[in-house]
């Protein structure tokens, strides 16, 4: 079953298979794709990186993909991304890969989130740049907090999916090589006795590349 499940995220990330909001994703990973797997030990994290970003923003702008955000409509923010209002149904959230050693790893991280988490899928709207910085943004369905999240409950479900709590509010699943961060009551919200995951931070281990 995990087997099964591991070849399909496989087939996830190398675009092999479609998912909700998936297409741009995908196509954008595997222009960074440089043949390195994700995760992999580089002797110059910053620099490769920076070399990244340079690529990636000239993807940007021959694909047209730059945007224009109303700063006006500003919610909140964390450390890794600033949340905006778009309308009565959808906020944008402004990342700039901060928690990752690469872009590419951050676009598989939203992959995994919308193969996961569907209901709160985010959709790669485009990209942007405050103060030299560049921000992939990114549009998700805005939750009604109808209750306080009991993260009892989230971690009873995330056990039933195969993920172990190996400390505060970090998963892992061990037979899946993948790791599930940061979900504390503020990134898990309950509406109408419904979890919704709205910020989710994947990692993927060696475990999950190697071959079974």
């Amino acid at each position: 079953m995990q087997n099964h499940l591991k070849h399909e995220l496989h087939n996830v990330l190398s675009g092999k298979s479609q998912i909700r909001f998936g297409t741009i994703i995908q196509s954008i990973a595997s222009y960074l794709n440089d043949g390195t797997q994700t995760g992999a030990i580089i002797e110059d994290e910053k620099h490769f990186k920076k070399q990244e970003t340079k690529r990636l923003e000239n993807y940007i702008s021959e694909k047209n993909l730059w945007i224009n955000i109303d700063l006006t409509q500003y919610v909140s923010e964390g450390k890794e991304q600033k949340v905006y209002l778009k309308d009565t149904e959808n906020v944008l959230k402004l990342n700039d890969s901060i928690y990752y050693n690469s872009w590419k790893d951050y676009l598989y991280n939203l992959l995994l989130h919308n193969y996961f988490f569907p209901d709160t899928a985010y959709d790669l709207i485009g990209f942007t740049k405050d103060n030299d910085i560049l921000y992939a943004v990114v549009q998700q369905a805005y939750v009604s907090i109808t209750a306080n999240t009991d993260l009892k409950q989230v971690k009873e479900f995330l056990t039933l999916n195969g993920f172990e709590n190996n400390r505060n509010n970090d998963y892992i699943n061990p037979e899946l090589g993948i790791i599930l961060e940061d979900l504390h009551d503020e990134n898990v919200l309950t509406g109408n006795d419904i979890l919704y995951f709205i910020d989710t931070v994947f990692y993927l281990t060696e475990k999950f590349w190697a071959v079974d």
